[in-house]
Protein backbone atom coordinates (compact mmCIF):
# COMPACT_ATOMS: atom_id res chain seq x y z
CA UNK A 1 0.00 0.00 0.00
CA UNK A 2 1.62 3.27 -0.72
CA UNK A 3 1.80 6.09 1.65
CA UNK A 4 -0.34 8.92 1.13
CA UNK A 5 -0.65 12.43 2.59
CA UNK A 6 -3.13 13.01 5.37
CA UNK A 7 -5.46 15.55 4.19
CA UNK A 8 -4.82 18.59 6.74
CA UNK A 9 -1.30 18.91 5.20
CA UNK A 10 -3.28 18.77 1.59
CA UNK A 11 -5.44 21.95 3.43
CA UNK A 12 -2.52 23.53 4.90
CA UNK A 13 -0.59 23.60 1.16
CA UNK A 14 -3.51 24.32 -0.12
CA UNK A 15 -4.30 27.82 1.95
CA UNK A 16 -0.35 28.44 1.56
CA UNK A 17 -0.41 28.54 -2.18
CA UNK A 18 -3.55 30.61 -2.01
CA UNK A 19 -1.81 33.10 0.39
CA UNK A 20 0.91 33.35 -2.29
CA UNK A 21 -1.26 33.20 -5.72
CA UNK A 22 -2.84 36.86 -3.24
CA UNK A 23 0.53 38.21 -2.70
CA UNK A 24 1.57 37.59 -5.58
CA UNK A 25 -1.48 39.71 -7.32
CA UNK A 26 -1.01 42.14 -4.55
CA UNK A 27 2.29 43.05 -5.98
CA UNK A 28 0.93 42.79 -9.78
CA UNK A 29 -1.10 45.69 -9.30
CA UNK A 30 0.82 47.93 -7.65
CA UNK A 31 3.09 47.57 -10.76
CA UNK A 32 0.48 47.99 -12.95
CA UNK A 33 -0.73 51.28 -10.78
CA UNK A 34 2.91 52.58 -11.12
CA UNK A 35 2.83 52.21 -14.56
CA UNK A 36 -0.68 53.87 -14.99
CA UNK A 37 0.47 56.86 -12.79
CA UNK A 38 3.01 57.37 -15.60
CA UNK A 39 2.74 59.32 -19.15
CA UNK A 40 4.38 56.61 -20.95
CA UNK A 41 3.69 53.49 -19.48
CA UNK A 42 7.05 52.73 -17.72
CA UNK A 43 7.82 52.64 -14.22
CA UNK A 44 8.45 55.53 -12.48
CA UNK A 45 12.32 55.33 -10.74
CA UNK A 46 12.04 57.98 -8.36
CA UNK A 47 11.52 55.51 -5.67
CA UNK A 48 12.52 53.57 -3.34
CA UNK A 49 9.05 52.18 -2.66
CA UNK A 50 8.33 50.14 -0.30
CA UNK A 51 5.64 48.60 2.27
CA UNK A 52 5.65 46.35 4.96
CA UNK A 53 4.06 45.66 8.75
CA UNK A 54 5.67 44.94 12.03
CA UNK A 55 3.90 42.62 13.91
CA UNK A 56 4.54 42.00 18.57
CA UNK A 57 2.44 40.60 20.95
CA UNK A 58 0.15 43.53 23.14
CA UNK A 59 0.17 43.19 26.67
CA UNK A 60 -3.19 41.07 26.22
CA UNK A 61 -1.48 38.78 24.53
CA UNK A 62 -3.09 39.50 21.19
CA UNK A 63 -1.04 40.79 18.40
CA UNK A 64 -0.14 44.12 17.45
CA UNK A 65 -0.07 45.15 13.71
CA UNK A 66 1.81 48.04 12.06
CA UNK A 67 1.74 49.28 8.57
CA UNK A 68 4.63 51.41 7.36
CA UNK A 69 6.37 52.50 3.94
CA UNK A 70 5.16 54.78 1.56
CA UNK A 71 2.65 52.67 -0.15
CA UNK A 72 -0.95 52.44 0.99
CA UNK A 73 -3.05 49.97 -0.55
CA UNK A 74 -7.10 51.51 -1.42
CA UNK A 75 -9.64 50.20 -2.71
CA UNK A 76 -8.56 51.89 -6.00
CA UNK A 77 -5.80 50.29 -5.86
CA UNK A 78 -2.10 51.23 -4.49
CA UNK A 79 -0.95 55.06 -4.04
CA UNK A 80 2.51 55.93 -3.64
CA UNK A 81 2.66 58.49 -1.29
CA UNK A 82 5.35 61.40 -1.09
CA UNK A 83 7.39 60.62 1.82
CA UNK A 84 7.48 57.25 3.86
CA UNK A 85 6.12 56.45 7.12
CA UNK A 86 8.91 54.82 9.60
CA UNK A 87 9.32 51.46 11.13
CA UNK A 88 8.28 51.96 14.76
CA UNK A 89 7.27 50.37 17.94
CA UNK A 90 5.25 52.14 20.91
CA UNK A 91 5.39 50.44 24.63
CA UNK A 92 3.33 51.12 27.25
CA UNK A 93 5.44 51.07 30.79
CA UNK A 94 2.60 50.43 33.30
CA UNK A 95 5.65 50.18 36.03
CA UNK A 96 7.61 53.19 35.20
CA UNK A 97 4.02 54.98 34.05
CA UNK A 98 5.70 56.27 30.38
CA UNK A 99 5.11 55.67 27.25
CA UNK A 100 8.10 55.11 25.06
CA UNK A 101 8.15 55.25 21.04
CA UNK A 102 10.92 54.43 18.84
CA UNK A 103 10.97 55.63 15.00
CA UNK A 104 13.73 54.38 12.43
CA UNK A 105 14.33 56.91 10.24
CA UNK A 106 17.59 57.05 8.79
CA UNK A 107 19.11 59.62 6.50
CA UNK A 108 18.20 62.83 8.78
CA UNK A 109 19.67 64.74 11.32
CA UNK A 110 17.96 65.46 14.52
CA UNK A 111 17.41 69.72 13.80
CA UNK A 112 15.05 68.11 10.82
CA UNK A 113 12.54 66.55 13.23
CA UNK A 114 9.70 67.82 14.56
CA UNK A 115 7.25 66.40 17.02
CA UNK A 116 4.13 67.50 18.02
CA UNK A 117 2.00 65.72 20.74
CA UNK A 118 -1.81 65.72 22.37
CA UNK A 119 -3.09 63.44 25.36
CA UNK A 120 -4.06 60.89 23.00
CA UNK A 121 -1.53 60.83 19.78
CA UNK A 122 2.35 61.80 18.65
CA UNK A 123 3.15 63.45 14.92
CA UNK A 124 5.91 63.12 13.43
CA UNK A 125 8.02 64.44 10.83
CA UNK A 126 10.97 64.82 9.07
CA UNK A 127 12.80 66.03 5.66
CA UNK A 128 16.23 67.30 4.31
CA UNK A 129 16.61 67.30 0.28
CA UNK A 130 16.85 63.12 -0.48
CA UNK A 131 13.92 62.17 2.35
CA UNK A 132 10.90 62.64 3.83
CA UNK A 133 8.89 60.83 6.92
CA UNK A 134 5.71 61.51 8.63
CA UNK A 135 3.42 59.67 10.69
CA UNK A 136 1.03 60.23 13.23
CA UNK A 137 0.86 57.64 16.35
CA UNK A 138 -2.90 57.04 18.10
CA UNK A 139 -2.20 56.03 21.54
CA UNK A 140 -4.16 53.54 23.70
CA UNK A 141 -3.83 55.36 26.87
CA UNK A 142 -3.52 59.42 27.57
CA UNK A 143 0.29 61.13 27.97
CA UNK A 144 0.83 64.24 29.38
CA UNK A 145 2.47 66.03 26.31
CA UNK A 146 4.26 68.54 28.57
CA UNK A 147 6.57 65.74 30.13
CA UNK A 148 7.45 64.83 26.12
CA UNK A 149 11.53 64.01 25.77
CA UNK A 150 13.28 62.94 22.94
CA UNK A 151 16.60 61.40 21.64
CA UNK A 152 18.11 60.76 18.17
CA UNK A 153 20.99 58.72 17.52
CA UNK A 154 22.38 56.01 14.62
CA UNK A 155 19.11 56.63 12.62
CA UNK A 156 16.50 55.97 15.65
CA UNK A 157 14.43 58.78 17.00
CA UNK A 158 13.08 57.80 20.78
CA UNK A 159 10.28 59.47 22.58
CA UNK A 160 9.24 59.07 26.17
CA UNK A 161 6.20 60.59 27.87
CA UNK A 162 4.81 60.25 31.56
CA UNK A 163 1.29 59.03 31.41
CA UNK A 164 -1.53 61.41 32.60
CA UNK A 165 -2.33 61.84 36.19
CA UNK A 166 -6.54 61.01 35.52
CA UNK A 167 -5.39 57.71 34.07
CA UNK A 168 -3.32 56.21 36.84
CA UNK A 169 -6.60 57.67 39.12
CA UNK A 170 -8.29 54.23 41.10
CA UNK A 171 -11.46 55.81 41.27
CA UNK A 172 -13.71 57.55 43.94
CA UNK A 173 -15.92 55.40 46.37
CA UNK A 174 -19.50 56.45 46.12
CA UNK A 175 -21.78 55.95 48.73
CA UNK A 176 -25.10 53.81 48.06
CA UNK A 177 -28.28 55.59 49.70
Amino acid sequence: MAWRRPDYFSRIFDEMTREFEEASQMIERMFRTARAGSLDGTIKTSGPWYYGFSMRTGPDGKPIFREFGNIRPTAEGQVIEGYREPLMDVVVDDKEEVVRIAAEMPGITKDQIKLKATEASITIKAENNTRKYKTEVPLSVEIDPDTGEASYQNGVLEVTFKLKESSKSEGKDIKVK
